[in-house]
């Protein structure tokens, strides 16, 4: 799997990307310092999956176009779907996946899902987008789930490591079913304080934290003494924030769309949370990390 990774690369910082699920495997700086996760197994052996064409589980894993089921895995199947490289150069990579038989016998809409990447400095800019080639509306979600090391590079212990948030962040907080993975219906008091949030695996003890309504479209991830991540994320309304309790990452995840929520039984054009598409419209989802060193 390893051996057909893209690098990309500048005079700071270098990126490599699996073609499978146009996956960020690795960032890390002329040093060598890694800001992504180290995938250990015992945890979760992923690193940034691309959401596609739904976010989080669909109610017994199928989604019912009219009046026809089609399963559909938890997170859709671009995660687990080989891109075509479409341009290449030195510090910029862009993939492409387009509509199959198999994608249409689990979502039978035809799309096109760019993802490009392009380092600038001390930035990874991210940029899907989703096309609509058909004739009639496309829905669809789409989410990152990049796992970034926990603690990051630097000499700053696990536990000063916090979120801030561009504005304050009062609104609650919703969970999802741990047998089900669908959105529980009881909000919960937010654990961000003002624009802070301490990061503590006890926060994980019940699954992911979710925003489906986020203030803010940025945040600064880091901790005294140690590097920083500047994550913005302009063209998604919600977040989900999780690890497996214990892991050496966590995973900051913009999202335009959520899992079904609990007792959804409605056709997939009805789920909340999703983009309908226009004929021949084009949908972009922009993410960059500015990495701050330590």
């Amino acid at each position: 799997m390893t051996d057909d990774l893209i690098t990309i690369a500048n005079d700071r910082l270098s990126a490599r990307i699996a073609p499978l699920g146009a996956e960020l495997w690795s960032l890390t700086d002329m040093q060598g310092r890694e800001y992504m996760t180290d995938a250990d197994p015992a945890f979760w052996g992923g690193h940034a999956p691309l959401l596609f064409p739904v976010v989080g589980a669909v109610a017994d894993g199928r989604i019912c176009v009219d009046g026809a089921d089609h399963d559909l895995p938890r997170h859709g199947f671009a995660r687990h779907s080989r891109f075509d490289v479409i341009e290449q150069a030195g510090d910029a990579v862009r993939f492409r996946l387009t509509d199959t038989p198999e994608t249409r016998a689990a979502y039978p809409y035809g799309f096109a899902l760019d993802m490009a990447f392009h380092l600038d400095g001390w930035n990874l800019h991210m940029a899907a987008s989703v096309t609509n080639p058909g004739t009639t509306l496309l829905p669809f979600s789409f989410g990152y789930h990049p796992a970034f090391a926990w603690p990051l590079p630097g000499h700053a212990a696990k536990a000063d490591h916090r979120l801030t948030f561009a504005q304050d962040e009062p609104q609650s907080v919703r969970r999802v079913a741990r047998d089900t993975g669908l959105l529980l219906p009881d909000p919960e008091p937010t654990p961000v304080q003002g624009r802070d949030l301490m990061l503590d695996q006890v926060l994980f003890d019940a699954d992911a934290l979710i925003w489906t309504d986020l203030h803010s479209r940025a945040l600064r991830y880091g901790a005294p003494g140690g590097a920083a991540l500047d994550i913005t994320f302009p063209d998604t309304p919600m977040l989900g924030l999780w690890q497996v309790p214990g892991a050496r990452y966590i995973c900051i995840e913009p999202w335009q769309g959520h899992a079904d929520p609990q007792g959804f039984a409605g056709d997939f054009t009805t789920k909340p949370g999703l983009v309908m598409l226009a004929p021949g419209a084009v949908a972009s989802f922009r993410l960059s990390v500015g990495v701050i060193e330590p």
